[in-house]
């Protein structure tokens, strides 16, 4: 239920984030008012949450009730100044464009009761960038979401020099509350650290595939039947602390050298942007998808993530 410090929340931008985001505050109680530029775009949506809801529902990890009283509480408009108007929190989820994400920052900043905090989802761009062209330095930082946000736990709470402790403990206390994980990065550094862990593994991934050690194919079939069961349930120090850091430190001795290391973007991958080959969104990348596999893929992720939900 709502806490005493937050009550009210806005979320700027309905779409791949905005919308699920916006579902779970609004299911764990809260008055939330969404915002995006067109009223289809609002009115999708809204169908989306609608959805989700119903996959919650037949996974038996949400009521009935609690699916009406999320689209109870949820209010949506096109007018940017009556949404933010009177939030005390405001999560931007718009598109990855530093100037236009700053200018939803000014005119929230404007806009928005002086307590107000303003967060943003991105995955880029650093909060002091954010925070710059308001006036509430300290009450500016960054929540980054995982996709999608109702099913991922984690929210990566991070900051910039100015973002106060009292900011601080008040998002992590309202994530914390409506049963999230979240995460503080307490330093500014691109990529947080999830993005920045998958970078590192999709980088050997690729050079493992350039070099005709293995096929995409048979890469993801190593993560999926290995590693990525045992990161399901346990992180990476954990799993090193039971295999002993003295083994992990002599395989990583050989390993290390032989791993790749270049700060040059894979040729593999570029080649494939370049051809437009670029996965779902086109039908084809490392894989073929047409429309049936792609939805069954969609499926498959969303349902195992249900079930790790329930553990």
């Amino acid at each position: 239920m709502p806490g005493e410090k937050i009550q009210k929340i806005a979320v700027v931008g309905a779409g791949l984030m905005g919308h699920g985001i916006a579902q779970e505050f609004a299911a764990a109680g809260y008055q939330v008012k969404m915002h995006d530029l067109t009223d289809d775009a609002l009115h999708q949506a809204q169908q989306r949450i609608e959805g989700n809801l119903r996959m919650l529902q037949e996974a038996e990890l949400v009521s009935a009730e609690q699916s009406r009283q999320a689209l109870d509480n949820l209010n949506t408009s096109t007018k940017l100044d009556e949404v933010v108007g009177d939030a005390d929190l405001v999560i931007e989820a718009i598109a990855e464009k530093l100037e236009v994400k700053q200018q939803i920052f000014r005119r929230c900043d404007e806009w928005c009761p002086s307590h107000a905090i303003l967060a943003s989802n991105t995955s880029t761009f650093m909060p002091s960038k954010l925070a710059q062209v308001t006036g509430r330095a300290d009450k500016v930082l960054v929540t980054h979401y995982f996709n999608p946000p109702f099913l991922m736990p984690l929210v990566e709470i991070v900051r910039s020099a100015a973002t106060s402790e009292t900011t601080i403990k008040t998002v992590y206390e309202l994530l914390a509350g409506i049963g999230k994980s979240p995460v503080v990065v307490q330093k500014e550094v691109p990529g947080f650290i999830g993005n920045r862990i998958q970078a590192a593994a999709l980088r050997e991934a690729l050079a493992l595939v350039e070099e005709g050690v293995a096929t995409p194919q048979e890469v993801d079939t190593v993560i999926k039947t290995s590693i990525g069961r045992r990161w399901a349930v346990a992180g990476v120090f954990e799993i090193a602390e039971i295999a002993g850091l003295d083994l992990k430190l002599a395989i990583v001795e050989q390993l290390f050298p032989e791993i790749a290391s270049t700060q040059e973007v894979s040729h593999l991958l570029r080649d494939k942007v370049a051809q437009g080959d670029l996965g779902f969104k086109t039908g084809k990348g490392f894989y073929e998808w047409p429309p049936e596999t792609a939805e069954a893929l969609r499926q498959r992720v969303a349902q195992a993530l249900i079930e790790i939900a329930r553990w």
